[in-house]
């Protein structure tokens, strides 16, 4: 199936799908990045409350390993996000639901579960096993 950009689209999905992932995905975008302004605000606000005073060994060993989950989450977002833009830019393209490996239709599920997904599940699943 091709459509007026060039690119072929899924067989499965109409405009109102996809129109209604688009909302999703700009809705999406816009949480991870406004809970990333949030940590900061929040990690601010915390230096700033306690800038100067001494801090014990434990405070700084939790404040470290929150500061490590912190920055695994911020690096998972970045990786969402990032995947959330492609998914956008393929919308745009009339690509929005084959993978961007093989070409082959996503299946309607994993769409409606995950919008961001530019794999299929066995695609995925190899790329992490690569990382």
């Amino acid at each position: 199936m091709s459509n007026p950009s060039g690119g072929s689209s899924h067989p499965q999905l109409d405009r109102s799908f996809i129109e209604l992932q688009r909302k999703r995905l700009e809705a999406l975008r816009e949480e991870l990045l406004g809970g990333e302004q949030r940590e900061i605000a929040d990690e601010r606000a915390e230096r700033e409350l306690h800038g100067n005073e001494a801090r014990e060994f434990e405070d700084d060993a939790q404040s470290m390993a929150q500061r490590e989950v912190g920055q695994a989450t911020r690096n998972l977002n970045d990786r969402r996000i990032a995947d959330i833009e492609r998914a956008l830019r393929k919308i745009e393209q009339g690509s929005y639901g084959l993978s961007e490996a093989s070409g082959k239709p996503i299946p309607l599920s994993r769409l409606e579960s995950t919008p961001e997904a530019i794999y299929t599940v066995e695609e995925e699943r190899s790329r992490e096993v690569r990382r």
